[in-house]
């Protein structure tokens, strides 16, 4: 028992050291404001973008989940507290370049939910100078109806409203009423106009042939009277003057809920190198976890202790949040593909699909292994490992600046229908989808789906490649491949000099796999009391 405390000690000892040398996982305020001024450099000549923090979020009862703000307002500003709005001026108003509304402190609620910045502790350790309390924001002399645009995210109707006349409810509630925000606005209708504003006539009828599918899952589209004409006319000269009608519709409100977006999209699409530290630093969090289990994972595990893991590595290194719910499937349960229930009470035999991603300074990773619970793949699961891990390898290749976005995906599916082809698990390479039915890659950042315009590569994007195959009971193929579920999942540096794999430390082909998976585990020598 003695050597065992030792050895668990000792585990503990290494990865203490290594979180404490961590940087602070913080954004400087230098970061902040070079990307408010490049938002500022895209705005619309006299206009206005304005950002809400997020909403908290009840879990039950009288208990909040614990607050994370919006990505924007964070990558804009620092600040992670509620009830906040920030305004944005395009360079040519010239009052003011920006101006932020913050709760005020409060040693009463300081006392029970922490301590508040104010207004002081923004200027000082945010940078912004122009800071007020959020309760004058319903004061302040700002007539948006002055303003040639209004650049906003529209609502999701999903706010509280507290007892407090200055929260987040209320801010909106105040915008709302400055700039005349009609109770019918509809940021998807407002999009569609934009589409039909800017096509030619060459290109109206397949415009027209889009607006048919997505009008099927929008009701609200087929509700507006011009968008349902354009729709189901063939007349190209109707189609025109329909065009110009939304054109002059659309000019009437200055509102709008589709330009801020694909600001940030494109911003945030690629990384700045402080951005880089830390989502480098996210994702070797992730793989030193996913080689910590690989080394104590046995079939007893349970999946809830696999993903206990997974997260107390995260916590030792100072990754104090998952970047989205965990993922542990055993077997057949790593068929569903967002599969977060992680509570069957014994892997056995199975393979196990773990998708899981530190968050570090606000930055998440998105590492997934597939790995074998008893340290050996069966030959079955070997073989369709083989064929995802080949199908990866293909796809990261194609993750070149200046490749499609879809380039790894396409390579990535020809590469397994052929596989399946030749398994004789599909007949025909259409049916490639029944056991690979998703994308392969999403961009990476402050959101596990980052956004982005997803066009072609740029320098210092980071993305996912991400294929995989998953063959659940009862499917119409050999029934020796039941339940066979993998998928490999790396965070990929697309650069001039061409993709690097951040998560390569994680260990990926069979043979690293099965080798490290011998390796004993401190952490199996950890024993609790008998319940």
């Amino acid at each position: 028992m003695f050597k065992k405390c030792i050895s668990l000690l000792i585990f503990l000892v290494i990865h203490s050291v290594s979180s404490q040398s961590s940087s602070h996982g913080f954004l400087s305020k230098e970061f902040h404001k070079n990307r408010r001024n490049e938002v500022r450099a895209m705005l619309p000549s006299n206009s206005v973008a304005v950002f809400f923090t997020n909403p908290t979020r009840n879990r039950s009862n009288d208990v909040d989940y614990h607050y994370h703000q919006d990505p924007n307002f964070y990558y804009l500003t620092g600040y992670k507290e509620p009830h906040a709005i920030l305004l944005l001026f395009s360079s040519d108003v010239s009052d003011a370049d920006e101006m932020i509304f913050v709760q005020p402190r409060n040693p009463l609620a300081e006392q029970w939910n922490g301590k508040r910045l104010g207004v002081e502790g923004v200027k000082k350790h945010l940078g912004i100078q122009e800071v007020f309390p959020n309760s004058e924001f319903n004061t302040a002399t700002i007539d948006f109806k002055n303003f040639d645009k209004v650049l906003f995210f529209d609502f999701k109707n999903d706010v509280r409203n507290f007892s407090n006349s200055s929260d987040l409810y209320d801010l909106i509630q105040q915008f709302k009423k400055k700039a005349a925000y009609p109770e019918d606005f509809d940021a998807s209708i407002q999009q569609v106009y934009e589409l039909i504003k800017s096509t030619e006539i060459e290109n109206m009828a397949n415009v027209a042939q889009t607006l048919g599918r997505t009008i099927k899952y929008n009701p609200a589209l087929k509700e507006d009277v011009l968008i349902s004409a354009f729709h189901e006319t063939t007349s190209e000269s109707t189609r025109l003057e329909l065009k110009q009608k939304i054109t002059t519709k659309a000019a009437s409100i200055n509102l709008d809920a589709v330009t801020l977006p694909e600001i940030m999209s494109r911003l945030r699409e690629v990384k700045t190198e402080e951005e880089l530290v830390l989502l480098k630093k996210a994702i070797r969090i992730s793989s030193i976890a996913q080689q910590e289990v690989m080394k104590a994972m046995h079939p007893e595990l349970s999946e809830t202790e696999i993903q206990g893991i997974h997260e107390f590595v995260y916590k030792k290194y100072g990754a104090a949040f998952e970047g989205y719910p965990s993922i542990v499937g055993g077997g057949s349960n790593g068929c569903i593909l967002h599969y977060i229930q992680n509570d069957k009470p014994r892997i056995g035999d199975d393979l196990v699909l773990m998708d899981l991603g530190a968050e570090f300074g606000g930055y998440t990773a998105d590492v997934t292994r597939t790995i074998p619970a008893n340290g050996v793949f069966s030959p079955e699961q070997r073989i369709i490992y083989q064929l995802v891990f080949d199908a990866q390898e293909a796809g990261i290749r194609a993750a070149i600046v200046g490749a499609p976005f879809g380039s790894p995906g396409s390579v990535a599916r020809e590469v397994i229908a052929k596989g399946l082809l030749k398994l004789k698990i599909i007949s025909q390479a259409s049916e490639v989808s029944t056991y690979f039915p998703h994308g392969t890659s999403h961009y990476l950042g402050l959101d596990v789906h980052d956004p982005g315009t997803y066009s072609a590569f740029k320098h210092n994007t980071v993305i996912t490649v991400e294929p995989g195959i998953y063959i659940p009971e009862n499917s119409e193929c050999d029934p020796k491949w039941w339940g066979i579920a993998v998928r490999i999942e790396d965070d990929i540096l697309v650069t001039e000099e061409g993709p690097i794999n951040l998560s390569a430390m994680a260990p990926r082909t069979i043979e690293e796999i099965e080798n490290l998976m011998k390796q004993p585990s401190p952490l199996n020598q950890f024993e609790l009391p008998k319940l």
